[in-house]
């Protein structure tokens, strides 16, 4: 299968250097296996989302550099995860549950048994399929293991650490898990390169791909960009990318992944940075430790 990558940023704020080092990282392993790379929007959870944020996400890549072969929105492919659903339903592999995460943590303590990862609570209820309730799915007792091309051999057991993933929240949206599964499926992903807080959920994914027929893609988990001891992200309040130094902060990011970029292209123009990226780009280099500091942004 042709090589497919892709970045699949949330609208939930602007894009920072943490962003900015996994869409490089993702984009310069595309090219350099000759595949195509394609930009997802993770729009699911509207809540959560700034307005504005898809359009300027949008804007700021392109004022950086990038090129993709695909643009897709999550919030169109709502028939996609729904027949999904279905095909799991139709295996008897998921349940309806009405836990608020009250409930869950009184009677987890009422029980003496810690709230997570969900005590399944809602597994033999057999309830209704009325508002307001999720839909979880039975995590089989399983081992996964595979492969990761950064943090090498993983073996990982979601019934124990994911437990019953939520795939539809009782407000009738969908779940980040269902959701980025099938979207990777139907659009013919075959590598994802992504930070490493997203390690421990990846075993659970792998469930959700063999329960759905759906091929595995190869993983790499990169190292989490930190300031101060914290990662890097909108929630934190990151700072965001500045395309007016976007030469300055694809050397910044190039540097964080190991790559070492000559001083002189510390001062170059955007595109000869880029240029350089791409004869350049090395995976080995990226450094092994689980975050990487952020120093004098």
């Amino acid at each position: 299968m042709p090589y497919c990558g892709r970045f699949a940023p949330s609208p939930t704020g602007p894009l920072h250097l943490g962003s900015l080092t996994t869409a490089v990282a993702s984009y310069l392993q595309a090219h350099r296996c000759q595949g195509r790379w394609q930009l997802r929007l993770e729009d699911i959870d509207p809540p959560r989302e700034a307005a504005g944020a898809a359009k300027r996400i949008l804007i700021t890549l392109e004022q950086f550099g990038f090129e993709w072969d695909a643009l897709s929105y999550q919030s169109r492919h709502t028939e996609r995860y729904q027949a999904a659903l279905a095909e799991l339903k139709a295996q008897g592999l998921l349940y309806y549950c009405d836990c608020s995460r009250q409930r869950v943590k009184a009677q987890a303590a009422a029980q003496q048994i810690p709230p997570h990862p969900y005590p399944g609570f809602c597994r033999e209820r057999h309830l209704a399929a009325a508002d307001p309730v999720a839909i979880r799915l039975r995590m089989p007792n399983q081992a996964v293991t595979f492969d990761d091309r950064h943090c090498g051999p993983q073996y990982q057991r979601p019934a124990e650490t994911s437990g019953d993933l939520i795939l539809r929240r009782r407000d009738g949206l969908f779940a980040y898990a269902l959701a980025v599964v099938v979207d990777d499926g139907a659009e013919g992903v075959t590598e994802i390169v992504r930070g490493r807080d997203l390690l421990a959920q990846t075993g659970a994914h792998i469930v959700l791909q063999q329960a759905l027929g759906l091929p595995q893609p190869d993983y790499c988990h990169l190292p989490l960009v930190t300031a101060q001891g914290e990662k890097l992200s909108k929630q934190n309040h990151a700072p965001a990318l500045n395309p007016s130094r976007a030469a300055a902060e694809l050397v910044q990011a190039l540097t964080l992944l190991g790559q070492r970029p000559p001083p002189p292209l510390h001062s170059a123009p955007l595109q000869e940075v880029w240029q350089w990226a791409h004869h350049h780009w090395c995976p080995a280099q990226i450094p092994t430790s689980p975050a990487l500091a952020l120093v004098n942004r």
